[in-house]
């Protein structure tokens, strides 16, 4: 796996990483823990009270060698059409085909980037 530095990185950072909940999920089931930002007026999440979860804010990105690395170790590239394959780098980037690509192409694309070498995530 290529990249295997950078993913332990980001996965060492993310453990240190809050688990950001969105506000009274724990009090209600009808409410889900997908995070939605805090918006009222008295509210103790928004104002950041002691006690009260984590906020999502910038301070807690990634690392910025390790960002849109694909979990594979690779870069994730969107391929429209054989030549954007040309344009990609096999050591360190991977293709992914566009949905919108029917299957005659995406066949013809999926043979070219075996000849490249590349590594297609969605075949």
């Amino acid at each position: 796996m290529i990249n295997k530095g950078l993913l332990e990185l980001r996965s060492r950072v993310k453990a240190h990483m809050p688990d950001f909940v969105r506000q009274e999920t724990w009090r209600y089931k009808r409410v889900k823990p997908n995070w939605r930002k805090p918006r009222g007026i008295d509210s103790k999440m928004r104002k950041q009270k002691k006690g009260w979860p984590k906020i999502v804010k910038i301070g807690y990105r990634g690392p910025k060698v390790a960002r849109y690395l694909h979990p594979s170790g690779y870069y994730d590239k969107l391929i429209h059409n054989i030549n954007g394959l040309n344009l990609l780098d096999p050591k360190k980037d991977a293709a992914r085909i566009a949905a919108n690509i029917g299957k005659k192409k995406r066949k013809e694309i999926i043979e070219r980037a075996k000849s490249l070498k590349l590594k297609v995530l969605n075949t």
